[in-house]
């Protein structure tokens, strides 16, 4: 577990290339490198499949965008994906106003991502 001021991290391992961060707490512009630390590892020691669990995220900034963003490219970069699961309506709206939703898929639920990744069969040529 990963704590910073304002924001608490946890990690499971539903499958061997998949992570589910959860975060707790408020993304900031002191808690967004904390995050983005976390889930760098995550996808570097070997689960490029990232689920970022936002149920319990109170508040988000530009700063959590810009992460979840650089995530997304990353984890891209190593054919691996990110998704979002249970955003809270106030980041629901933030994700839709700025378009991160539009590039990153958001989902109800973490269960229902991980789901979703298990039905997809990646292929590293294929283009994304």
């Amino acid at each position: 577990m990963t704590h910073s001021s304002t924001l608490v991290l946890t990690v499971r391992h539903p499958a061997d290339s998949i992570a589910v961060l959860a975060a707790a707490g408020e993304i900031d512009v002191d808690s967004a490198p904390a995050l983005r630390t976390r889930a760098l590892e995550l996808i570097r020691q070997g689960s490029p499949h990232l689920v970022l669990d936002l149920a319990s995220v109170e508040f988000c900034d530009s700063s959590g965008l810009n992460a979840m963003i650089s995530l997304l490219r990353f984890a891209k970069d190593r054919y691996g994906s990110l998704s979002l699961a249970a955003p809270q309506p106030h980041l629901t709206r933030l994700l839709d106003v700025t378009g991160v939703g539009a590039l990153i898929p958001v989902l109800p639920t973490a269960d229902e991502a991980v789901n979703g990744l298990h039905s997809a069969s990646p292929r590293p040529d294929s283009s994304a």
